[in-house]
């Protein structure tokens, strides 16, 4: 969930930063390659020249030279300081290199500019969020909303914030608020999903299908309904529900494992679970909870061989692993 607001805000900050070389006409059709050779000719004979330095910085930052983008940035800072879209292009590299330091002081710079610069405003909510400075991110956001009540990112980050800090009502509040505002923003659906789901409400899955059905490839609503299910004893649900998941991703181990558990536990088809563990061991060799049920499906059949090389396969991963040792101690 952090990657999508991530990748929200970048679309924010890019509103703000020029990533090409000026609109001539003559230019439109060039890669960036070529952009970059005619920008390197010019500043061979404007060195100082600071917009030209902006420009083939964020050419840079399309190429992902980052470093190459920051060295023209701080010069053409130094030539111009009080350009905040410089400011905001070396603050937006910087968070890609994963700097947030350098980040949060560039957005600094950008608001300092621009008191009333809400991007500059988000970016540094949003980079205060990544560093759980959550009082600091809550204070930026604000500023946000106050000039825009209803602003979308901000108020789902808001929410993202209660979430974390385990405000639960007031995370409600603020993805319920997205979603009357903005009824096709499906994140906000699925947060609602899976706070339903930790307290065993039956909203889950209102909110959870709600989100599948805007974005029917999200495998992490699907696994949460899922999950729903199946600790309602709702297995066939659940069942169908996993192998859809496998079908979108056939390396989804955790669907395969609980695709096996329920084989097991509540049907009590061995040789099916089996089947469904050893394709979740296939995706990830070193799944414990995986070998440790594989181990028990062989028990259950009769087949302690196999059973003891599965526990015992579990348990050189995690000594400690207690499925693995009350396993082998029945046999």
């Amino acid at each position: 969930m952090k990657q999508r607001i991530l990748s929200a805000m970048m679309a924010v900050v890019l509103t703000m930063c020029m990533t090409a070389c000026h609109n001539e006409k003559s230019t439109e059709n060039m890669s960036d390659e070529e952009k970059l050779e005619i920008i390197n000719i010019r500043l061979k004979k404007s060195p100082k020249d600071a917009e030209l330095l902006y420009d083939r910085a964020g050419i840079y930052v399309n190429l992902e030279r980052y470093n190459d983008a920051i060295v023209d940035l701080t010069k053409a800072i130094e030539i111009k300081p009080d350009k905040k879209e410089y400011h905001a292009l070396i603050g937006d590299t910087y968070f890609r290199l994963g700097d947030m330091e350098h980040s949060y002081k560039s957005f600094e710079q950008v608001v300092h500019l621009d008191p009333k610069n809400k991007e500059g405003y988000m970016k540094l909510g949003e980079i205060a969020f990544y560093s759980k400075d959550y009082d600091r991110a809550m204070e930026h956001l604000s500023k946000v909303t106050a000039d825009d009540p209803n602003n979308q990112t901000a108020l789902f980050m808001k929410g993202f914030i209660y979430k974390e800090t385990e405000d639960t009502a007031k995370a409600a509040f603020y993805f319920r608020k997205v979603i009357d505002l903005y009824p096709e923003y499906e994140p906000a659906y699925e947060e609602l999903g899976f706070m339903y789901a930790n307290h065993g409400s039956a909203l889950a899955v209102e909110y959870l299908t709600t989100a599948i059905k805007l974005e029917p490839n999200n495998t992490q609503a699907i696994y949460g309904l899922a999950m729903y299910f199946q600790e309602h004893n709702r297995m066939d649900e659940a069942e169908e529900l996993y192998s859809r998941i496998t079908e979108i991703n056939p390396a989804h181990k955790d669907a395969w494992h609980n695709l096996g558990y329920i084989e097991c536990f509540h049907y009590g088809d061995y040789d099916k679970a089996i089947e469904y563990f050893n394709r979740a061991i296939e995706c990830d060799s070193r799944f414990v909870e995986a070998l440790a049920n594989r181990g028990w499906a062989y028990a259950l059949k009769g087949d302690k061989t196999n059973a003891r090389i599965n526990y015992n396969s579990a348990l050189e991963i995690d000594p400690a692993y207690k499925p693995a040792v009350d396993g082998l101690a029945e046999l």
